[in-house]
């Protein structure tokens, strides 16, 4: 991943405050501008106040309330097309997508380097 990290924003949605931390710190890390929320509704108020959509999606499968990672991602997507990265330790999650509205499915718990092939599979055509 080199050049355009730093103009890439990536959204992180997760209700784990402690993993948040973590991938929000790891992405940073790498370079990218992230905006980290526990939940679609706070991701949006965040991306708004910034006036950008979003150049990746980073959702956990499982969320507070009874939401899913892929109903979050629809709605964040609205009417853009953005990639997303589906993170779940669910045994029961969809399965990934290559169709429209697709994302990747990576399980936990995260492993760094498959998180970076994830990402540079999104970043580097």
């Amino acid at each position: 991943m080199k050049t355009s990290r730093a103009s890439k924003l990536v959204v992180v949605i997760d209700d784990d405050p402690l993993v948040l931390e973590a991938t929000g710190g790891l992405l940073r890390s790498w370079g990218f501008e992230v905006v980290t929320a526990e939940s679609d509704a706070e991701a949006v108020a965040q991306l708004a106040m910034r006036g950008r959509r979003p150049d990746l999606i980073v959702c956990d499968y499982r969320l507070s309330a009874g939401a899913r990672g892929t109903e979050v991602i629809e709605r964040l997507r609205n009417a853009f097309e953005i990639p997303a990265l589906l993170i779940s330790g669910d045994g029961a999650a969809p399965l990934a997508d290559t169709g429209p509205g697709s994302y990747n499915l990576l399980h936990k718990p995260l492993d760094a380097a498959k998180f970076r092939a994830a990402l540079l599979d999104v970043f580097v055509p």
